[in-house]
């Protein structure tokens, strides 16, 4: 079995029950684990999710890491979830002595592919751990201050290099793991950074192009989409293995968008079309399904719209077209392909300010 672990609230309860039904579509042999982050999304996956959904209540993992639950009042709510980053996975292990290897994914990546590369890389390598690039292209190098790679997709071996470095990632992590840059460190994130010179050869940095393709990397990569249901969408002439749909949330209803590709670059238009599409399908089909139990789940309300910065980047996303109208299955931007120069503009831009970026 290939064991995978995750976490979410009640908030991203309709993107985790997508998530997982991908995961099962694409590996057969997947047992997906859920720290449920509050009581309401505990109980419905014990409903809804099936035999291979294992769901752990945050308070059980509190109670069997008591250094955990402290952290809880020295950092922010969205501090605290950086940090089960790292103490979710190592928990899982020490519990559950018949898995051999866990995969840590973040709650906003579906699965378009089989991920056995990722695996069988992984096992050619004899590699005791596997971490993603960020794979930022050029114009957007500056965000490797926030980390070279990311933390929505790193998978542990069981094995003691595997296990001593869940366990440092750990006790860094319940030291300092703030949302800022401070001395080399950015939240759970940065650590990783140091990873290929502490493990060496025990450590592989994935080559897979179609693993954690993202908003943030698109642009760097060459795509092409076709016609073959097996492959709709390949990078360098890869597969799309799993994308992170980091930042895409509603804005109003379900028919505005925020399409977290501002700061990036916004995806040409048959691209987007042969990923958000199926991904919304995806979001619909879990959503009723979730409510065919519980009548109550729906996206959630953003409150964005009341922050400065949602009326401060507003001409932004107006002039790039990073807000989209949900058009069926459709996302449009109105834009005919200016958005995707919003992060090299951007990116110009914040050399000439000196000012801040924001996250991966």
């Amino acid at each position: 079995m290939n064991h995978y672990c995750t976490f979410f609230d009640r908030g991203y309860l309709i993107q985790g029950v997508a998530l997982w039904r991908s995961l099962a579509a694409q590996d057969q042999d997947a047992v997906l684990w859920v720290l449920a982050l509050d009581d309401f999304t505990a109980a419905v996956l014990r409903e809804t999710g099936g035999t291979w959904l294992r769901v752990v209540p945050l308070a059980e993992l509190e109670s069997a890491d008591p250094e955990l639950a402290a952290a809880k009042s020295n950092r922010t709510l969205a501090e605290y979830y950086f940090t089960l980053q790292a103490c979710w996975p190592r928990w899982l292990l020490a519990r559950e002595a018949g898995i051999d290897r866990v995969t840590a994914i973040d709650a906003d990546l579906f699965f378009f592919a089989s991920p056995a590369p990722i695996f069988e890389a992984m096992d050619a390598a004899r590699a005791s751990v596997l971490v993603t690039p960020h794979g930022f292209p050029l114009w957007l190098r500056h965000y490797e201050r926030h980390g070279k790679f990311n933390a929505g997709f790193v998978s542990f071996r069981r094995d003691t290099t595997g296990l001593a470095c869940l366990d440092d990632w750990r006790k860094r992590c319940l030291a300092w793991c703030h949302d800022r840059v401070e001395d080399g460190k950015y939240a759970s994130q940065r650590y990783l950074d140091e990873w290929p010179a502490r493990w060496g050869t025990a450590l592989l940095v994935s080559a897979h192009p179609g693993v954690n393709f993202a908003p943030w990397n698109w642009a760097a990569h060459h795509t092409s989409v076709g016609p073959r249901p097996a492959a709709p969408v390949e990078i360098e002439g890869a597969p799309l293995v799993a994308f992170h749909f980091a930042r895409f949330r509603p804005i109003c209803g379900t028919w505005w968008w925020q399409s977290g590709q501002l700061d990036y670059g916004v995806m040409p238009r048959r691209l987007r079309g042969a990923i958000y599409g199926p991904y919304w399908r995806a979001l619909v089909a879990a959503r009723a399904e979730l409510q065919a139990r519980r009548p109550e789940v729906d996206f959630p309300r953003r409150t964005a719209r009341r922050r400065r910065g949602f009326w401060r980047d507003l001409p932004l996303r107006i002039v790039f077209g990073t807000d989209w109208l949900r058009v069926g299955d459709a996302f449009v931007s109105g834009r005919l392909g200016l958005g995707r120069f919003s992060g090299r503009t951007l990116a110009g831009l914040r050399r000439i300010v000196r000012g801040s970026e924001p996250t991966a």
